[in-house]
């Protein structure tokens, strides 16, 4: 029976992939820094991927990695390199000295324009590091995931419900359910030679993706406000918000200056020659029912 070392997997994307592997029967060894409660299936690891001792148990007996955990945001840009890149070698490191070959890392579209951003430029970096790691690898590339349990996209939904909701000036971008990105970290952790060194770019039903318009509207639909509105937001005035939100929520703000730097940019769409082959994987969700359900979730939560 396979059994995988997943980081991560306490976070959005990381307790999506836990539940397709359980579901998948495989066996599961699972990094968290916080106690967790105990789950049919899994082996908790107490550690951080700082702590090499941890690491080395994480990986020990098992046949792959699903490295997922980094960081995706902070008011201080600087922290992305320990955690996204030195993170990175470590995992790569323990995976090394234990023999073990698999590795699918998470990385990020936005390290297809690393120039615009601390948190691209530390995804690309970390790339490099998997792609010279002489393991079998291969490296997902998500774009805007979303779904039950992701707190980015829920300041959009709650705008919709009120008629107005804020985006970047002109531009496109694809998306993911959540559900969808994990059935593909699972589907690629057996050492498929398909899949051996490439990158992946994956989307959901629409390859053109969504432009922020469209975006907003199917948000809005899927709230019960159809008649919602895009509102487009001037680059000085994304930057002044950023440094609002960072005053007024600290490291907990959402919108911040190097995330700005990127939703600037006018095109992230997938590559379509960076497509998963179909017969390891196609999505299942597509955008209007994805985000309906995700509204539903969140109501049932009372996050709505």
């Amino acid at each position: 029976m396979t059994k995988v070392a997943i980081t991560g997997a306490t976070g959005f994307v990381g307790k999506a992939t836990l539940d397709v592997v359980l579901h998948k029967a495989m066996k599961v060894r699972a990094l968290t820094r916080r106690p967790a409660a105990p789950r049919d299936g899994v082996e908790w690891v107490s550690g951080a991927l700082d702590t090499a001792s941890s690491l080395e148990e994480l990986v020990q007996g098992c046949d792959a990695v699903i490295h997922i955990a980094g960081l995706t945001n902070t008011p201080n840009p600087g922290r992305f390199e320990a955690a996204n890149v030195t993170g990175t070698a470590n995992m790569l490191n323990a995976a090394q000295n234990a023999g073990l070959e698999r590795f699918v890392f998470v990385s990020s579209l936005s390290a297809r324009k690393p120039d615009l951003s601390a948190y691209g430029a530390s995804k690309a970096r970390a790339e490099k590091l998997v792609e010279d790691s002489g393991l079998n690898w291969t490296i997902v590339r998500p774009p805007g995931v979303y779904g039950p349990g992701d707190k980015d996209y829920l300041d959009l939904f709650k705008a919709a419900k009120l008629g107005v909701v804020p985006v970047p000036p002109e531009g496109a971008s694809s998306l993911i359910h959540v559900e969808d990105l994990a059935r593909l970290l699972v589907a690629l952790v057996p050492a498929d030679p398909k899949t051996k060194g490439q990158m992946y770019e994956p989307w959901d039903d629409n390859a053109y993706g969504y432009t922020h318009k469209e975006l907003a509207k199917m948000i809005g639909e899927a709230v019960g406000n159809p008649h919602a509105i895009a509102a487009p937001l001037p680059p000085a005035i994304m930057q002044w918000g950023a440094k609002l939100d960072g005053f007024l929520r600290g490291g907990k703000a959402k919108l911040t200056e190097d995330r700005v730097g990127y939703m600037l940019h006018k095109d992230w769409v997938c590559d379509l020659r960076k497509a998963p082959p179909i017969s390891v994987w196609q999505a299942v969700w597509d955008g209007e029912a994805g985000m309906k359900m995700t509204a539903e979730w969140y109501k049932s939560q009372g996050w709505l």
